[in-house]
């Protein structure tokens, strides 16, 4: 997991790198023909990483509800996302990552409930969830790539 746990914090820091690059206005933008916007996406990995990890371990998240729902999978920014929210998800983007490496290293993650994924990946296990919860990552990484050319 050791290579699992580096490729994600790697992924972790282009992320930084890349919301620290735009304004609060910019982050907040969703250009014409997309539909959702870079803190959207930021918002995105978190609150999913959570659910693939914890709750399909059958594990309390440690994000709110209203993170959730503002974030999860088929939602869309409804308004814009405030400096205080990208400073929590700018903070929650290292701790959680922080929280997991060490839930896992110390055994915490004990069952998980068995999941196929919206693009077909049979999740069959806590380390198969964050193994591709760096794929999944990297997909939303691109994406941003290409929100950023017309932002």
């Amino acid at each position: 997991m050791e290579a699992t746990f580096k490729i994600w914090e790697t992924s972790r820091k282009k992320y930084l790198e890349l919301i620290e690059n735009y304004s609060l206005e910019q982050l907040n933008k969703i250009p014409q023909g997309f539909s959702n916007n870079l803190v959207w996406n930021l918002g995105h990995i978190i609150v999913s990483q959570q659910g693939l990890v914890y709750r399909l371990s059958g594990l309390a998240v440690n994000v709110s509800d209203e993170m959730t729902n503002k974030y999860k999978n088929g939602s869309r920014p409804t308004c814009d996302t405030t400096q205080e929210e990208v400073d929590e998800l700018k903070r929650l983007l290292f701790s959680l990552m922080e929280q997991t490496k060490e839930d896992y290293a110390n055994g915490k993650f004990t069952t998980y409930n068995e999941y196929t994924t919206g693009t077909g990946f049979h999740l069959a296990s806590t380390k198969e969830a964050i193994e591709f919860n760096n794929y999944h990552e990297a997909i939303h990484l691109g994406f941003m790539m290409n929100i950023r050319k017309f932002i």
